[in-house]
């Protein structure tokens, strides 16, 4: 993906990326997060709503790099599809962990309950 496309997907809306995300996924079967130097996942807690945890992720490396480019200590990382959806939304639920799809530079996110998301992810499988 050329670098002009990267900052227009970018540019879109939460909505727009959302949508970019799980027709990525649907064709590359692989959600990138980021993890730290000991391999634990990035996770953001914030106040708005009275306060809850997100993880956040990408549908590509170069989206999850670019989100990271100033983060020394943070790497991208791929799960395989059927591991994000048997392992991953089953412990993020348990956790009561959202999900942050594609967050932008400017930190404009859409979050995303675990079950809508697989719910969408399997939905858009089905168009493979």
């Amino acid at each position: 993906m050329s670098t002009p496309n990267l900052n227009e997907v970018i540019n879109q809306s939460c909505e727009d990326r959302y949508e970019y995300f799980l027709s990525a996924i649907g064709e590359e079967r692989e959600i990138w997060i980021l993890v730290d130097n000991q391999n634990c996942f990035l996770k953001i807690h914030t106040d708005e709503d009275g306060g809850f945890e997100y993880l956040p992720v990408w549908p590509t490396l170069e989206f999850a790099s670019a989100y990271a480019k100033d983060e020394t200590e943070l790497t991208p990382k791929s799960i395989p599809l059927p591991q994000f959806l048997k392992k991953w939304l089953p412990g993020l639920r348990k956790d009561n962990i959202e999900v942050g799809v594609f967050p932008a530079p400017d930190k404009s996110i859409w979050i995303t309950g675990t079950e809508e998301l697989e719910h969408d992810l399997r939905e858009e499988l089905n168009n493979f």
